[in-house]
């Protein structure tokens, strides 16, 4: 899963938010000197991708990406995943996506002294150009693909599947909207097993 996942999959704990937000950027057990609830919500951001990535459904959308995007698929579909979840924000939480997104952001900066290197040198651009609410339209999605397809240096062509994500758009929603729900479930009984 993506930025916004991770974030909400966090059940509102600040600490643990932090720590599932920014364990992307953490290797192997480089998280020892943070505040406790901060490596849990490491710990918790690695079991949602563990998760994640052995799913049968998300295999199927993975799989539908492969012949392209080889293994980028898989980061491709995490992408994918959170534009559902954004569309279909109301669904899942009863507070706004864009307050909930500037409380994520407020946090961000109460918290700016412990974040990585690499997430303070992006989070102006995450803020300022509102990736997060931004995931809800395709066009969000589309420059997602192109920052992402930059990153490796245009080797993925990820830019393209955009043009994936228009073609099996119902198929997508449906594999997210099948498998989010059960990942709520893991995330919730990790979260409370922390």
């Amino acid at each position: 899963m993506n930025f916004l996942a991770h974030i909400y999959l966090s059940f509102n704990d600040d600490e643990i938010t932090i720590g599932n937000f920014i364990a992307d950027s953490i290797r192997g057990r480089n998280y020892e000197h943070l505040p406790e609830r901060v490596q849990k919500g490491i710990i918790l951001h690695r079991a949602i991708d563990t998760y994640t990535d052995t799913h049968p459904t998300v295999r199927k959308s993975s799989k539908r990406l492969h012949e392209n995007y080889s293994h980028y698929s898989r980061v491709i579909v995490d992408i994918f995943y959170d534009h559902f979840l954004a569309k279909n924000w109301k669904k899942y939480s009863e507070e706004p996506l864009p307050v909930f997104v500037d409380n994520f952001y407020d946090l961000l900066e109460d918290n700016y002294p412990i974040l990585p290197d690499g997430v303070q040198r992006m989070m102006p651009y995450m803020i300022a150009d509102n990736w997060i609410v931004n995931y809800a339209k395709l066009h969000g999605i589309s420059k997602v693909l192109q920052g992402m397809n930059r990153r490796t240096k245009n080797k993925s062509k990820m830019n393209f599947a955009i043009v994936d994500l228009e073609t099996h758009y119902d198929d997508f929603e449906a594999e997210f909207s099948s498998f989010f729900e059960e990942l709520i479930t893991f995330s919730r009984q990790k979260f409370v097993s922390l």
